[in-house]
């Protein structure tokens, strides 16, 4: 057995990445070429500005500093399997921080130029050389390095198997667009869609798309005698036509057809009616495949008759999600997807449990998802958080319009509970009386909350400012939405409030980057990806979002991407959180799959040491939008 000082180098390095991505005669190879290096603590490996030298390094015990000089502020902290001082590797300029060792630490020195190669023959290793350069920067996703960032993997969450689904490939349509103005009749319409052949035509002024009449329209509105044969297109037509942009995928295209209730789409130059049209997709062009398809589920859905039904349908919800992670899917489009069948699981209870009413409600209602939901970030099965808001009502029909919702909601959160939703242990369910109200009781409800900026309060009002509407009214909604931005922008002291909040949630790490665990309880020594990682994210989220008077916007994401637009000093600052909120989802969701959980406590022995790297990396945005919540509201005098 050989035990010669390259093959223990050898031994070492495979269990970390990137090594573990070279073939072990090459791993081999290199080893015999790594200089061993001793460092006594507080020893300097190079300096700010310093030349950089002809090789990388990774640590082997021990530990390193990277901080500035001039500041002395310690940025990152490697330990045993962590490389750093890649900027010779990836950028030809001097060292920008200084590394030196915080403890005795013994090091391996790898030449540039020998590894060099393996970076540019492994895509693999190419992309996560570029990730550990850009995490010891101030901002790991920073657009600086946006063209050399992660690789196409990473920066685009583009696919990484040639495993690709059917599903999620781009949609064939129909380039042979047929074309008539507005003046046009529909007795002229109904001669062109027989001449050609086409169940549909669009109406254009100018080349533009301007509405669009299909052979339906024309059964419903004119062979059934609503309107004469005389009839101009633009009094048929259905507008403003739904567009969208040809680089659509086949489930893109299912999903915008089945939540507009459409047959047919449009599709533009970029996207929108300000552009020429460019084809015509019909339901008829698009082929259902068979199997975990998110078009098969709905109809699935729709053919239920009873809320036990439903629940094999949420299984093949996660089995697709699942497949869907597996192919690496951009984590945007899984949660839209997802998000988009799991409301259609939603409103199928709510339409079952209206079935089983005595009678009609007696005024309108919005059913509101809160918490992750509300956000549409609920991927897993997690307990219920949802709300009722319905029209005001005289006093003399109060109490009997409440007990009607009451009733409601009961057979509502018990139909959720059946397919898959936990009960919420705090009660935030619309059968609580406290969360079903009228829209003034509701805004008298919100009023409070901000105007008694309590503990308990700001942690209700975090829940309730996350909300969305699932089911019913929108424009009750939206009074209330218009309502709690009043009280808000009246008590500029409750983003005080907020901000401290906000910045309650616990540290991911410790000083020396270690991953921080639970202490104790029934989920002692895991780590709690919910409260130290996404939480912080959510919560700044919120808080900006809420200074800026933005209401249409609940998902976290998407709230951090809107900051970008609003605030371009901070954008580089907004997108990077963007991107590790929805890593770390991602993350969560893998993990809620493997072990059939939530997600949220995670045993740090079943993470590999690649997984741990890409867990730490995300948490470099949030100490840094936390000290700007904290400088933008000066937390720091008030609390």
């Amino acid at each position: 057995m050989k035990n010669t000082i390259s093959h223990r180098v050898a031994d070492f390095l495979k269990n970390f990445p990137p090594f573990n991505l070279l073939l072990q005669k090459d791993l081999e190879k290199l080893s015999e070429q790594i200089s061993i290096i001793y460092k006594e603590k507080d020893s300097v490996i190079f300096t700010e500005n310093e030349k950089t030298h002809d090789s990388f390094y990774v640590v082997h015990k021990g530990a390193v500093a990277l901080k500035k000089n001039q500041k002395n502020v310690i940025l990152d902290m490697c330990d045993e399997g962590d490389i750093f001082g890649l900027r010779p590797l990836l950028a030809q300029e001097n060292y920008v921080m200084e590394a030196s060792t915080y403890e005795e630490s013994i090091l391996y020195a790898v030449p540039i130029a020998v590894f060099k190669p393996y970076a540019l023959e492994n895509k693999e290793i190419g992309n996560f050389l570029i990730e550990s350069y850009a995490s010891n920067t101030k901002n790991p996703y920073s657009e600086v390095h946006k063209t050399n960032l992660y690789g196409e993997v990473l920066a685009n969450e583009t696919l990484s198997s040639d495993k690709e689904l059917f599903d999620l490939q781009p949609v064939k349509y129909s380039k042979k667009i047929v074309t008539c103005s507005r003046s046009t009749t529909a007795k002229e319409i109904a001669k062109i869609l027989t001449k050609k052949k086409v169940g549909a035509i669009l109406i254009v002024d100018e080349m533009l798309p301007i509405g669009i009449i299909t052979d339906k329209d024309l059964r419903n509105k004119i062979v059934s005698g609503d309107y004469p044969i005389t009839t101009t297109a633009e009094t048929i037509m259905t507008s403003p036509v739904i567009t969208y942009s040809k680089k659509m995928t086949v489930t893109e295209a299912q999903m915008a057809m089945i939540k507009s209730n459409i047959s047919y789409l449009c599709l533009t130059k970029d996207g929108t009616v300000n552009t020429k049209a460019v084809g015509i997709l019909s339901k008829h062009d698009l082929m259902v495949s068979l199997g975990n398809n998110p078009a098969v589920l709905i109809k699935a859905l729709k053919r239920t008759t009873k809320v036990k039904e439903i629940k094999p349908v949420r299984a093949q919800i996660m089995q697709l999600l699942q497949g869907y992670l597996d192919q690496n899917i951009p984590m945007t489009l899984i949660t839209k997807i997802i998000t988009e069948l799991n409301d259609a699981c939603v409103n199928r209870v709510i339409d079952l449990s209206l079935e089983k009413m005595n009678s009609a409600p007696p005024v309108k209602f919005a059913w509101l998802a809160l918490g992750s939901q509300g956000r549409d970030e609920q991927m897993l099965h997690t307990d219920q958080d949802n709300a009722i808001v319905y029209e005001n009502v005289s006093e003399v029909f109060k109490d009997e319009t409440k007990a009607y919702f009451l009733k409601l909601a009961t057979y509502i959160n018990k139909g959720l509970f059946t397919i898959g939703y936990e009960y919420c242990p705090a009660e935030m369910m619309a059968s609580n009386p406290k969360w079903c109200m009228s829209l003034e009781e509701w805004k008298s409800q919100v009023h409070y909350w901000i105007n008694n900026p309590g503990k308990n309060e700001v942690l209700l009002s975090f829940i309730f400012f996350d909300y969305s509407l699932k089911y019913g009214d929108a424009e009750i909604v939206n009074q209330l939405s218009d309502s709690i931005f009043e009280s808000v922008k009246a008590n500029p002291i409750f983003y005080v409030h907020l901000v401290s909040g906000a910045l309650q949630s616990p540290s991911p790490t410790g000083f020396f980057r270690q991953l921080l665990v639970e202490q104790d309880g029934a989920n002692k020594d895991q780590f709690d990806i919910k409260r130290r990682a996404l939480m912080p994210l959510t919560d700044a989220a919120r808080v900006l979002i809420l200074s800026h008077s933005v209401k249409s916007i609940s998902n976290t994401a998407e709230r951090f991407e809107k900051l970008a637009e609003l605030e371009p000093q901070n954008s580089e600052l907004y997108l990077s959180c963007s991107y590790s909120f929805k890593a770390l989802l991602k993350f969560r969701t893998k993990q809620g799959l493997l072990h059939h959980d939530s997600g949220q406590f995670i045993a740090l022995e079943s993470l590999s040491k690649m997984e741990k790297i890409k867990l730490k990396r995300t948490f470099k945005t949030i100490k840094e939008l936390q000290e700007l919540i904290s400088v933008r509201f000066n937390i720091s005098n008030i609390v």
